[in-house]
């Protein structure tokens, strides 16, 4: 089964929560409420986002305020943030949105299928990552328990090593396709951004594939980090 990625909507009026659940239910993700800025910590302090949706204007800890303490926490710095206000104070208060790290700024009211095709831009980005780390962390369990079998076994990393390169290679081609997609779409910066970011990390994982290959000079059987 497919697991769904979960969508973090912080909103103090109940009205906009129901209406941003209306827009983005037919993404078939996960959406996650939180009625104020100290709530939507709570839930990043358990699971993990493939973004939020953050309104500007709260009582008590604003939007602004929300995101500087997710940016400055190490588990949920890198999770996009899309700001969703119904000021507009002009570039200044537009500037200060990014500066606290939001990857895009949407006035309300909003276009529906612009907001939906945003997030579900990053929806499909989160996608790819979690399953690259999930190959990543494959490859590096059987690495280990092949080390501690010792003998008689030569044959099995090399299968390893040749169904990983063809699940990589299928990661891969669709990551292209994504990117190409958003060249063709004339997706925003932050979009661009993530998805060769993306790719950056896939690269880092087949050399590491390629140093593993029999009669290569990095077959250690350790894994560069990824970045």
């Amino acid at each position: 089964m497919v697991q769904k990625a979960k969508i973090l909507l912080v909103d103090d009026r109940p009205e906009n929560l129901l209406a941003l659940e209306a827009i983005l239910s037919a993404l078939d993700q996960t959406l996650v409420r939180a009625s104020s800025g100290e709530e939507a910590l709570k839930a990043l302090l358990t699971d993990d986002f493939a973004v939020i949706l953050l309104d500007v204007q709260m009582p008590g800890m604003d939007g602004f305020e929300t995101a500087a303490h997710i940016k400055r926490r190490e588990r949920t710095r890198d999770i996009p943030i899309i700001f969703l206000t119904a000021i507009n104070h002009g570039p200044h208060h537009t500037f200060r949105g990014y500066a606290a790290g939001a990857v895009d700024y949407i006035s309300k009211p909003f276009d529906p299928w612009v907001l939906r095709a945003k997030v579900s831009v990053f929806v499909e980005l989160y996608m790819k990552n979690c399953k690259l780390r999930e190959q990543a962390a494959l490859l590096r369990l059987q690495l280990e328990g092949d080390g501690h079998a010792g003998g008689g076994h030569e044959k099995e990393p090399a299968g390893l090593l040749a169904e990983l390169s063809a699940r990589l290679a299928a990661v891969e081609e669709q990551a292209e396709a994504l990117s190409k997609q958003l060249d063709d779409e004339s997706a925003d910066a932050a979009a661009v951004a993530t998805a060769a970011h993306l790719e950056r990390k896939l690269t880092g994982l087949r050399r590491a594939l390629d140093a593993l290959e029999p009669g290569t000079s990095g077959g250690a059987g350790v894994l560069p980090a990824q970045g």
